[in-house]
This record gives C-alpha cells, structure tokens and sequence, in this order.
C-alpha cells in the first residue's frame, strides 16, 4: 500500500462519518481514493472533481485580494459536507462526510495528513 492511500484510509477510519477520501489535482483529476463500500463512489468522483473550480476561484480570489494562498475550504451541502485541504499549488484532498459526519474531526485529520505527506509535497 503506498503512502497516499495509507494515509487517506487512516483519515476514513479516523473520521466519524466520513465516506470517502480522494487526493486529487487542480486539473481536477484524482490521484488516489479511498471509499466506503456503498457509498456512491461515482458520485464522489464527480462531486469531488466539481469542487475542483471552486479550489481554483478561492485560490485565486486569495491571491487577488492579497489574502494569500488557500489553505482549507468546508462546503456544506443537504446531504454531504466537503472537507478541502490544500497540500500544495496543485494538490488537495477532499474528505467526504455524511450530514452527520464530525467535521473537526475531519478538520483535524486532514491537518494530520498534511504534515504527514509534507516530504511529497515538498512544503
């Protein structure tokens, strides 16, 4: 098992309620994943692929705005909530949690990952 799907399968066992975790690029392709059986994968994938425009706008609007670069962006949905970390200018991950998923703890997990995978990528 490589370093990123360890890491991603620690986050899902981690997180209360969490469904998937994609790592995936700014051209919106995905990297590694790690799901729950059952959950919609394909519509993880495209979800998560989606998320990809508002990664890049809030990069962005950071930058343009003299806010600096993204650093982690939460979209609540009715029946999802997307946790985003960035890992670097081209890399983030996406955590997928039901509507009763424990957000900080998801917060928390992806934070972990980052300084986990920092040798990756090279922050």
């Amino acid at each position: 098992m490589n370093d990123f799907k360890k890491v991603l399968g620690n986050i899902l066992e981690s997180t209360e309620g969490a469904i998937g975790v994609m790592l995936m690029g700014t051209d919106g392709i995905s990297v590694e994943k790690v799901t729950l059986p059952g959950t919609g994968e394909d519509n993880l994938d495209i979800a998560a692929t989606e998320m990809t425009s508002l990664v890049r706008n809030a990069q962005r609007t950071g930058h343009n705005v003299g806010f600096g670069s993204l650093r982690e962006l939460v979209v609540c949905l009715q029946n999802a909530t997307f946790v985003i970390r960035q890992m670097s200018n081209e890399y983030f991950i996406v955590l997928a949690l039901d509507s009763e998923g424990n957000i900080g703890r998801g917060r928390f997990e992806l934070r972990k990952a980052e300084l986990d995978l920092s040798r990756e990528f090279a922050l």
